[in-house]
């Protein structure tokens, strides 16, 4: 067992699922006390029974639960915790959450508020990335006022273009604009549905690439020393919803590495970045030159992929950072060994357009041996609700290099059980069969070529 960070003894997480199991695990290799809030829905779950403490802070409905601030808040200072880890979803990307957990003396598990809020606004972060001599891709230098702003803009910049949230995520807010034709009614259903996503309705707009990668670069840093711990290659999504992730990409050569790497870290300078974080990219294969898209203040769901390959666990170093030591390591020390790729398990039906498949798991058999990792929160008798993401598990594959993975993967895709619900795993083997997957020639419409054949 590490030694504990001297300034965090008991940690509140405020989270569920995979994640909540996950940050409690790190916890305890630490030495730290785990305390564990859940609503109603969760009350049986595999997190609360085996935190030190947990408490309920409300319903089922998010809004009410894991999105209530001052009730999580309240929740840590009760139980003494002194310090609140937030996942990821939720209330992980909250400016006024960090600073609430500041003003009421707990120590918050992620970057300074500046900092989430200056990169949780997509045209702000943009403006950064340009200050720090990151490429952006071209687009309006600012929100945009109107659909006739838009239109100017996209006139100039040449369709097809991309309108985006300016407080979007997960593809929501986001929309494709092939033609003038279409910029309206496009501009005001993005405009809607961030409103309704997100409580802000305010958009910008790109220049709409094709044939390109979604590539991240996870970075650490404690406010001084700043390290990049390579890249994910997260091209292989369907509707903006990552299915696989992978590292290293195979699409990248090794000047384009060491760019995005540099790149990474020099964003965080600029913005005063202090934990984990992610930046995400897209890069053109061919060209080989990449563009900022935006960046995550907080722990991704992929996180297992990079640990796979360096050996750094992200979330021990994400909470010594929060108590105040240094890092220990340097980029010198950042070294990738092998390959990993990452199938997320969704209850959901790919038969049925990826509907969701709720229910209660009859049978659950999680695949092991060599190079193989299971991140997961349930077990037979576990009930998949309506209420939350989908997400099962993690299956984790690493291999000494891509085709040993690979192998392994499908393997343990073929090894995997789940019974009463239905799963993404059979069309997750489907994808990592086909040829193009095992030849790494993805790129971010790759699913839904996949789909459109399967379906003709």
């Amino acid at each position: 067992m590490s030694a504990a960070p001297a300034r965090i003894r008991r940690l509140l997480v405020a989270n569920r699922g995979e994640i909540a199991l996950r940050i409690q695990r790190a916890c305890r290799e630490l030495g730290i006390e785990v305390c564990q809030v859940y609503s109603e829905a969760d009350r049986d779950s595999l997190p609360v029974r085996l935190a030190d403490q947990a408490v309920c802070i409300g319903p089922a409905r998010a809004g009410e639960s894991y999105l209530a601030g001052e009730r999580v808040v309240e929740a840590a200072l009760a139980l003494r915790a002194d310090a609140v880890h937030p996942g990821y979803g939720f209330l992980s990307e909250n400016a006024a959450f960090a600073a609430l957990c500041e003003r009421r003396g707990l120590i918050f598990v992620g970057p300074p508020p500046a900092a989430i809020a200056a990169m949780g606004d997509k045209a702000s972060a943009r403006a950064i990335a340009l200050a720090a001599g990151v490429p952006v891709t071209p687009g309006s230098t600012g929100v945009l006022a109107s659909a006739a702003q838009a239109r100017e803009v996209a006139g100039a910049l040449g369709y097809p273009v991309l309108l985006k949230a300016v407080a979007g995520g997960g593809g929501r807010g986001m929309r494709v604009v092939a033609s003038a034709g279409e910029l309206e009614p496009q501009f005001d259903a993005a405009r809607r549905e961030a409103q309704a996503a997100f409580g802000d309705g305010t958009l910008y707009l790109e220049k709409y690439l094709s044939g390109i990668r979604h590539v991240e670069i996870q970075i650490l840093s404690d406010g001084e020393t700043v390290l990049h711990l390579g890249e994910r290659d997260c091209s292989s999504q369907r509707r903006n919803q990552k299915l696989v992730e992978e590292s290293p990409s195979p699409g990248l050569g090794a000047a384009l590495r060491e760019a995005m790497g540099e790149a990474a870290v020099r964003l965080c300078r600029q913005v005063g970045y202090r934990s984990a974080g992610t930046v995400e990219c897209i890069v053109e294969p061919a060209a080989q030159r990449f563009y900022f898209m935006e960046m995550n203040t907080r722990v991704q769901v992929e996180h297992p992929v990079t640990e796979c390959v360096t050996g750094i666990d992200i979330v021990k170093q994400q909470i010594r950072i929060a108590a105040g030591e240094r890092l220990a390591l340097r980029q010198a020390d950042v070294r990738l060994h092998g390959h990993a790729i990452e199938c997320r398990i969704n209850a959901e039906d790919p038969a049925a357009g990826f509907a969701p498949s709720p229910g209660l798991l009859a049978a659950v058999h999680f695949p092991g041996g060599p190079g193989v990792r299971v991140d997961s929160h349930v077990q037979a008798g576990s009930v998949i609700g309506p209420h939350y993401d989908s997400l099962i598990a993690k299956l984790v594959c690493w291999g000494a290099d891509r085709d040993e993975a690979l192998a392994r993967a499908r393997r343990a895709l073929a090894e995997l059980r789940i019974e009463g619900v239905r799963t993404t795993a059979p069309f997750l083997a489907r994808l990592l069969d086909s040829a193009e997957f095992r030849r790494g020639e993805v790129h971010t419409r790759f699913v839904e070529t996949l789909l459109e054949e399967a379906a003709a």
